[in-house]
């Protein structure tokens, strides 16, 4: 048996399949699609190594401790270059996680092949007509390929070489002097890259996303930095208005904050974030962070849903207590409602106000808390909804 580490690509950005889930966490069943295709692999042989190139390793890791993750890079090659860096066996199986389908045939042949060459992988045959609009001339159909991955390659020949600038492993190889050898794929192991492939992961046989219910809790409080209300303040932490929901309520009740001190925001930042396993606002957007020096917290709530529906979440509704005392909130309702509505695409939201009947440190008018609930579940990438929009 080869002394093989497996690379899983995990670190696109997703950007020509133009929904708003990164596809390598789309789930199946319950199941991210990256760990679904790990586990495939893993069935099919025993790698010395599995390691997943991804843009947060932290959270990744939660899915499984026992894979190796690696930062991604910028570009492909950059993500590579990351992964072998980390190895030392003989050889290197790399492919993308966008592959659902793996053909033990063609995993066996590869391995079958590769003593003598640098590289092996899989192509499948053109069957349309080919038109080169830049010569304006057919080309034979015949003579080309598609090429796949999985690819494997000679460890050592992939870390003394330039990875620049290629798309792949085996045309870095072959511009470098290796030898390459293709072999025959399957056209059933397509990379997902347009909303159209979508749908051909049913062929597959692979389950829709499960429909779990996933809840999230906020809460967060600020007190008021108005000179005769708030005390002991930091001036650098003082704010001018009162911003609830991306909505001014004036100067009066201006809240202490690092940030624009938006306490709706924060809260249900936090139940989003909370749903779906990504920790809290503090880890995500830190008051230590000087970039975040008097952040629009609505644009902050906006990044951090970005960041759950890249994750394979969307929001089914969110309900919002504030609570407080002074200013009146029903006068601004509407208008921090639509706020969230545009901010969140989502019209099922709710927000309530209430007070603590002159109690606490509400009750004394020295701050204002607001607390939010949320229902998100994984998206759904088998709708049509999301199909050709």
């Amino acid at each position: 048996m080869l002394n093989v580490s497996l690379i899983l690509l995990a670190a696109g950005n997703s950007t020509r399949l133009k929904i708003p889930c990164k596809k390598q966490n789309l789930y199946i069943n319950d199941t991210p699609l990256w760990l679904y295709v790990a586990k495939q692999y893993e069935k099919l042989y025993n790698f010395q190594n599995i390691i997943i190139v991804c843009d947060d390793i932290k959270y990744y890791e939660k899915f499984n401790p026992n894979y190796k993750y690696i930062k991604g890079g910028k570009e492909r090659f950059n993500s590579v270059k990351n992964a072998i860096n980390d190895i030392d066996t003989d050889y290197v199986l790399i492919t993308d996680t966008a592959r659902a389908y793996i053909n033990k045939k063609v995993l066996d042949e590869l391995f079958k092949n590769i003593d003598d060459f640098d590289c092996v992988f899989p192509v499948i045959n053109v069957n349309d007509t080919v038109f080169n609009s830049s010569k304006f001339s057919y080309e034979n159909r015949n003579e080309l390929k598609l090429v796949q991955t999985p690819q494997l390659s000679k460890t050592k020949i992939l870390k003394n070489i330039n990875l620049e600038n290629y798309t792949d492993e085996s045309s870095a190889i072959a511009a470098h002097g290796g030898k390459i050898k293709y072999i025959l794929g399957d056209e059933l192991s397509f990379k997902i890259t347009t909303q159209n492939d979508l749908l051909k992961l049913k062929l597959l046989g692979l389950q829709p996303p499960s429909n779990k219910t996933f809840v999230g809790f906020g809460y967060d409080v600020h007190e008021f930095c108005n000179s005769n209300i708030g005390h002991n303040l930091n001036d650098d932490n003082k704010n001018e208005n009162l911003i609830l929901g991306g909505v001014n309520l004036g100067e009066k009740y201006a809240l202490k904050a690092h940030s624009d001190g938006d306490v709706l925001c924060h809260a249900l930042t936090d139940a989003l974030l909370g749903a779906c396993g990504l920790d809290d606002i503090g880890a995500n957007y830190s008051p230590n962070d000087e970039k975040y020096h008097n952040a629009n917290s609505l644009n902050l709530l906006q990044d951090a849903y970005k960041k759950c529906m890249n994750c394979g979440f969307e929001l089914i509704n969110a309900d919002i207590t504030i609570c407080a005392e002074m200013p009146k909130i029903l006068p601004h309702k509407n208008e921090i409602l639509k706020n969230l509505i545009k901010a969140l695409n989502c019209r099922s939201i709710n927000i309530k106000a209430t007070t603590t009947e002159k109690l606490g440190f509400i009750g004394r008018c020295e701050g204002v808390s607001v607390s939010a609930i949320v229902n998100m579940k994984y998206f759904d990438w088998s709708s049509y909804e999301y199909i050709n929009n």
